[in-house]
């Protein structure tokens, strides 16, 4: 394997994921959806929450603070309604299940929304979009999460990283995907960061004294990223709102846990209890076109001219595709040399086989 870098097939990242939650104690087919939605994480470029993140839902299992054997249950609903609780289950089996039910109530009405209590982290937001959008629909999810990030003005986290995703399609394969927290960048950027011991940008991250920091360290000992936008000054008070509007579709709507009181990061004395919501719509209800003029949007905003000629403009989705083009023609994701490390160190803990590197 290269010092600089170690390239894995994509099959074989799933297929380690799987085994690791299947050693940990998940059953087979719960542990399967663990390995799609971190798999998926990684080929989109997402390293944040693919292999990164795996440490944690291992232990989550093993410390039974998660219950991987839980399936959800709908406590009430109408016809374009519900309300889920995920009884404590892995995320991506609540937010399968959840995204599932929404896509047919969308199928029946026009449109679905699912609001969970009791589950966990879920992944990328993202997956759960793009699932409505396999099936024709757009889709779109939110979760809170542990508080990491300061409100505007405050030198304490108060609230979670709180992702938004919208997934809509366009014609011969174009498409809008947004997935994006409202901090500044999710937790998993700065343990990258850790990982890689480089230093952060400005505006990521404060330190325990509630000061802006480039140190990975002292930000993950603050455990206090900043809002979308950053210092007040640069309009970090409009991702506090944001932050703010997500727990409220989550948190607030579905009686889980919120802001400040979902448990701390990584802390697995207690459940989560993470409220997330999911909503699928039937576009096509309002009439003929939306694919033609969304692509229309895309297409006229990627033909902008450039600020910087050897930057061109793109939308969301864009690089995700171009990072999945590039792993397609490689034959595989690219991992730091660090990150296999850490993951040979959990195979050997779980007794299971590492991942095969193809170099």
């Amino acid at each position: 394997m290269s010092t600089k870098g170690c390239l894995i097939p994509l099959n074989e990242i799933r297929r380690f994921i799987t085994d690791s939650m299947v050693s940990a104690g998940a059953p087979k087919a719960h542990a399967a959806m663990m390995g799609d939605v971190l798999a998926l994480a990684d080929y989109r470029g997402h390293f944040s929450h693919g292999l990164n993140r795996l440490e944690m839902y291992v232990k989550d299992v093993r410390t039974k603070s998660t219950d991987a054997f839980a399936t959800p249950v709908v406590v009430q609903e109408k016809s374009a309604m519900a309300l889920v609780d995920g009884k404590n289950g892995l995320g991506p089996v609540v937010g399968n299940f959840c995204m599932d039910l929404a896509i047919k109530k969308a199928a029946d009405t026009g449109v679905g929304w699912v609001s969970a209590r009791g589950s966990n982290h879920y992944g990328i937001a993202g997956w759960y979009s793009l699932r409505a959008m396999a099936k024709g629909f757009m889709g779109l999810s939110f979760t809170n999460s542990s508080p990491l990030v300061s409100p505007t003005r405050s030198k304490a986290a108060a609230l979670g990283t709180n992702p938004i995703t919208l997934a809509a399609p366009g014609v011969n394969g174009d498409s809008f995907v947004l997935d994006m927290a409202t901090s500044t960048v999710a937790v998993g950027k700065i343990e990258l960061q850790q990982r890689k011991r480089e230093p952060l940008p400005v505006g990521w991250a404060l330190d325990k004294q509630g000061h802006i920091t480039t140190d990975a360290d002292k930000a993950m000992e603050a455990n206090c990223l900043m809002p979308l936008g950053g210092a007040e000054e640069t309009s970090g008070y409009k991702g506090t709102g944001l932050g703010l509007l997500v727990e409220i579709f989550c948190g607030i709507l579905s009686g889980s846990k919120y802001g400040p009181f979902v448990r701390n990061w990584k802390h697995t004395t207690e459940n989560a209890n993470l409220g997330q919501c999911f909503i699928a719509l039937d576009y096509k209800a309002f009439g003929s076109g939306f694919e033609e003029r969304l692509t229309h949007l895309l297409s006229t905003i990627r033909a902008m001219e450039p600020a910087d000629p050897e930057k061109e403009v793109i939308v969301p989705g864009d690089p995700e595709k171009w990072h999945m083009k590039c792993v397609n023609e490689d034959g595989g994701i690219t991992y730091h040399r660090n990150q296999i490390d850490a993951l040979i160190k959990l195979a050997e803990e779980l007794k299971i086989e590492p991942m095969k590197a193809i170099n």
